[in-house]
């Protein structure tokens, strides 16, 4: 099924080609299809996933699985920091959403939409399908726009017989230079072009979870900035136990302001950090979520990189230059899962 554009093309130019695939096989079968699935191609789909997207369209136009990234032992700091970050997305903020009935983001991969929903949603683009091609994250803003458009939306979190969560995996970047390119993509595409093209609206509940969403650049430059005093606190220090006296090693004055807010800041880690292992470890077991507050340094350095080149890229589109779709390289499990009973 050849592309007819001669590229570089997105994802959502692929997608939209397939969409006219469907769309053309339809007309040829004289019959409509009901439930459109996506995953990527090296995604390992749960043998429950597809019984549980049908049974749940009949009360949703949307449902998103949750994801649920595999820990790599050949990338145990960067591989596997994706771990913690789905672990707490998809065990904790998209119930929080959905309690709050805020929009459902969807992930682009273990996630189903009604096919009655995407002929509204091509119809209102106007384009050759419903996936926004100027968008680097077309799924995400699929499930804002169905939500935006009156259609229903479900997180479906649910274990099968074995007690293993019934979610999509994946082996995600294993090399810091392809997490940042791709965690690049999401804040460009979800924080910053998201602010653009879909703006703030909702109720309050909708409008705190896009504040969430569009957290990342903000994020990146305080991360650098708490780094930065954290390696300038540690020099003053070093010339405090050398004995320098002067104006340098005066710089750090104590104030008792300033150690309410350093301890309300140190109790606030500790919460986030006491969050990232219990998520991580109901999942993945408690060495992985040890490993998780490990990592916790590695993941804010992808994140300051990834929001560095994120707003280069957003500001050079402001100038003129087009959006790329990065893509990203993702390793393929290298054995087969056990097939487990269907929930």
């Amino acid at each position: 099924m050849p592309h007819d554009a001669d590229g570089p093309t997105t994802k959502a130019d692929c997608l939209n080609r397939l969409y006219a695939a469907m769309q053309a096989d339809e007309t040829r079968l004289g019959q409509g299809f009901r439930l459109v699935v996506l995953h990527d191609a090296e995604d390992m789909v749960d043998p429950a996933a597809l019984a549980l997207l049908d049974a749940a369209l009949e009360r949703a136009d949307f449902i998103q699985l949750p994801v649920l990234p595999e820990a790599q032992r050949a990338s145990r700091w960067i591989g596997s920091h994706y771990c913690e970050e789905f672990a707490e997305a998809h065990g904790k903020a998209m119930i929080v959403r959905e309690a709050l009935a805020a929009s459902l983001p969807a992930a682009g991969v273990g996630c189903g939409f009604s096919r009655r929903m995407l002929a509204v949603l091509a119809a209102r683009t106007g384009g050759p399908g419903p996936f926004a091609t100027d968008s680097l994250t077309e799924d995400y803003e699929l499930g804002l726009r169905i939500r935006a458009l009156g259609g229903r939306s479900r997180f479906l979190r649910l274990r099968g017989e074995d007690g293993q969560l019934v979610a999509t995996r994946a082996c995600f970047p294993a090399r810091i230079d392809h997490a940042v390119r791709q965690k690049a993509r999401w804040i460009h595409g979800i924080a910053l072009q998201g602010w653009d093209r879909l703006g703030w609206n909702g109720g309050a509940g909708e409008r705190w979870m896009l504040l969430r969403d569009r957290r990342g650049p903000m994020t990146a430059l305080v991360l650098f900035a708490g780094y930065l005093l954290l390696v300038l606190g540690a020099v003053l220090l070093a010339i405090r136990a050398f004995g320098v006296r002067g104006d340098l090693a005066a710089l750090w004055r104590e104030a008792p302001l300033l150690d309410a807010l350093l301890a309300a800041n140190f109790a606030a880690f500790l919460w986030r950090a006491a969050m990232r292992f219990v998520f991580t470890a109901r999942e993945y077991g408690w060495q992985e979520g040890a490993r998780a507050l490990a990592r916790i340094p590695v993941t804010n350095v992808v994140a300051i990189m990834a929001g560095r080149r994120a707003l280069a890229a957003y500001v050079a589109a402001l100038f003129g230059a087009k959006p790329r779709w990065d893509k990203t390289f993702h390793h393929a499990y290298p054995t087969a899962r056990p097939v487990r009973p269907s929930a």
